[in-house]
């Protein structure tokens, strides 16, 4: 309930201050577990790459989020779990697990922070650890824009990722990332 309510806000913010514009939404299985993986910019990526998707979305906030207790409440019903940054926090990679293993959607950045500058980073193993541990369709979104008010602010989602290759040859984390970050640049440079 709490999440819907979320969603609902969060999409009158999104469309009525900054003139949010989705394409690719018909990319998004309606079913089965999906990891999202998009670039990062700022905290309202995870509220405009849930809010206009049917599907409840999980996602990975960094633990000190979650110390303050109405904060972190608030983040746990509105699908966040905690993760240690810089670290190979096992509970968190676990969760992950477990979500996408029920069948679960999870929003990922795989860069691990947000950009400053606009530029796309090198992307961390962990989005390639959750893509090829899990029978996750991965799906690439893009968020083009800086959420200034009235300026416009656009996300792509881009057709599924091919992973099942990488999952067979027994890939390491690190390469099926990089196919994700390629794709996650394919978007940018198509909507450029």
């Amino acid at each position: 309930m709490i999440y819907r309510i979320g969603q609902f806000l969060c999409r009158i913010v999104l469309s009525g201050v900054f003139f949010a514009k989705i394409q690719g939404k018909e990319h998004i299985p309606s079913d089965g577990p999906v990891i999202i993986c998009s670039n990062h910019k700022s905290n309202w990526d995870p509220p405009f790459l849930g809010s206009y998707i049917k599907r409840p979305l999980r996602f990975m906030a960094k633990e000190e989020l979650f110390e303050k207790k109405f904060i972190g409440g608030l983040l746990r019903r509105l699908g966040a779990f905690p993760v240690k940054r810089g670290t190979g926090d096992r509970q968190s990679l676990k969760t992950g697990i477990n979500h996408l293993k029920n069948g679960e959607m999870m929003l990922l950045f795989p860069e691990g922070n947000r950009s400053k500058d606009d530029q796309l980073g090198e992307g961390l193993a962990g989005a390639g650890f959750f893509a090829l541990r899990t029978e996750a369709v991965v799906v690439p979104a893009y968020v083009k824009g800086w959420y200034k008010p009235f300026k416009g602010v656009q996300l792509t989602y881009g057709k599924p990722i091919p992973m099942d290759d990488l999952r067979e040859s027994k890939a390491s984390s690190r390469e099926a990332t990089e196919r994700i970050m390629e794709h996650i640049r394919q978007l940018r440079d198509d909507i450029e």
